[in-house]
């Protein structure tokens, strides 16, 4: 992203924070962070905290050793605060707050973000001063993509794509294997195809762990007959793929191939109903609908999505309830899923942009109960 992009998302910001009564948003490192400044970053034990006032320039209070890192990625014009080890962080938050006059002024902050330590530290660096969160009215400027953000998740779908098919040509997913063993496989096997990291520790589950969606990769051996779930993703230049498959060892039962059939119908139905203009809640009703029909309805146990970019969950959240109107840009997951208690689970999870006339599906893999 170029400078101007960066400017235009804190000019965004900055009407809202007008509009809202908020002189101040304070952002932590992570997702926010990096979408209005391209300044990446974790959590740590020396606190960083950027502050956009509603007018004026960005500020950036972090450790002295962080200063090459985040020069190099902001404009020269951005004021940094900058502490040593020695010194400590808590005169560096006086500073900052005496300069940007904060005092007795409502502050938005990030609600999910904002750690106990950063918000005394403000609080008696601005005496007087309100906390008030941002996230009722922030989401929106980071829902819809523009053409570099889905160009980016591009690559990150490519990336986990190659990587899944790597292991497959490698016959890597066979019976004798822990879950384990694969799940470390494919990290690295996304690392060599150009992943920044994993969007998520990957889901490899295998048999009766494969009935329970969020389990994490045991040693189990896998097994002849085994359903076999497998959730992944790559991170490329901050943005996410997250892509699931269905494999079986040999050959499935009669119940396995209904079961397939029922969640690949509830994700064709799901993909098929993504356009503008409709309400999130709809994917989710037309995936659930099919699974209802196949008989299946008690064992779809999550929702059918949630929204894709920076944060591998994120607003839109494709759910029952949420009225929110799709729009060209957005993106989010498709993944319906079954699960059944001593026959296992099957999920296919795709990820979607909505376009003008209808949406795109990013991912290519095929989607069929592929036998190994």
């Amino acid at each position: 992203m170029d400078e101007q992009t960066y400017s235009m998302r804190i000019e965004a910001l900055q009407q809202l924070q007008a509009a809202n009564g908020v002189a101040c948003v304070a952002l932590m490192p992570g997702a926010n962070l990096q979408y209005f400044t391209g300044l990446p970053g974790h959590i740590s034990e020396r606190p960083t905290v950027a502050f956009v006032p509603s007018g004026g320039q960005l500020s950036v209070l972090l450790p002295e050793l962080e200063a090459p890192s985040a020069r190099w990625h902001l404009p020269a014009h951005v004021r940094l605060f900058t502490y040593s080890d020695e010194e400590g962080h808590e005169a560096t938050f006086h500073q900052a707050a005496s300069e940007l006059e904060l005092e007795g002024k409502p502050l938005g902050v990030e609600y999910l973000a904002l750690r106990l330590l950063e918000a005394r530290r403000i609080e008696q660096a601005a005496p007087g001063c309100r906390l008030l969160a941002v996230e009722p009215w922030l989401p929106p400027l980071r829902m819809s993509k523009d053409e570099a953000e889905i160009d980016r998740m591009r690559h990150a779908v490519g990336i986990a794509e190659r990587a899944m098919q790597g292991l497959l040509d490698a016959s890597l997913i066979r019976t004798g294997r822990s879950e384990q063993e694969i799940a470390a496989d494919l990290r690295i096997a996304l690392l060599r195809e150009g992943a920044q990291g994993d969007a998520f520790s990957p889901i490899v589950v295998a048999g009766p762990n494969s009935a329970s969606p969020h389990a994490s990769p045991s040693d189990r051996p896998l097994e002849t007959g085994d359903l076999v779930v497998i959730d992944w993703g790559a991170i490329y230049e901050g943005y996410r793929s997250d892509i699931t498959r269905t494999f079986v060892l040999g050959s499935p039962t009669p119940e396995m191939e209904r079961i397939h059939a029922a969640v690949l119908s509830a994700n064709q139905a799901g993909r098929l109903a993504s356009r503008p203009q409709v309400p999130a809640q709809e994917i989710d009703r037309a995936a659930r609908r099919a699974i209802a029909r196949a008989g299946y309805g008690q064992y779809f146990i999550h929702r059918t999505g949630h929204g894709l970019g920076l944060e591998t969950h994120e607003p839109p959240y494709i759910v029952e309830g949420n009225q929110e109107l799709l729009q060209p840009g957005m993106t989010f997951t498709v993944e319906p899923g079954i699960y059944v208690p001593g026959v296992g689970g099957v999920r296919i999870e795709d990820n979607v942009v909505v376009t003008a006339d209808g949406s795109e599906t990013l991912t290519t893999l095929p989607r069929d109960l592929i036998r190994l």
